[in-house]
């Protein structure tokens, strides 16, 4: 049963994944794809202004916390289930979970730094 939540939810954070990257992707590089298809061009992405646009939007905010703790969640529960294929100790197991929580939890506390910091500065 347990492995089963944290299965589906590994399921679902590749499913937000595809989802926000690719509105990331078709945002930031697919502009002239875009237009052809009749959207409104988002301009020059890359500029200053258009950064600091971004930067100041609460659904920015929103998107890179959510899309950092999903893709988080993600990659070390794919990099746990490798690992614990190799048939290791019940110990190695509990220690490597415990290490895989604790790194996890550590980068989504920076990225999530990262972001709001970034947010407030724009904001200020």
């Amino acid at each position: 049963m347990r492995e089963s939540t944290y299965w589906f939810w590994h399921l679902i954070a590749g499913a937000v994944i595809i989802v926000v990257l690719g509105i990331h992707s078709a945002v930031m590089h697919l502009d002239s794809i875009l237009q052809a298809l009749g959207f409104m061009s988002a301009g020059d992405v890359l500029s200053y202004a258009s950064v600091m646009a971004r930067a100041k939007s609460v659904a920015y905010l929103v998107i890179y916390l959510l899309l950092t703790g999903f893709a988080l969640y993600h990659g070390f529960y794919g990099l746990r289930s490798m690992i614990l294929e190799l048939s290791l100790p019940k110990g190695v197991q509990k220690l490597i979970n415990i290490v895989i929580v604790i790194v996890g939890l550590a980068l989504f506390v920076y990225g999530a730094y990262a972001v709001i910091d970034g947010y407030t500065i724009a904001n200020s």
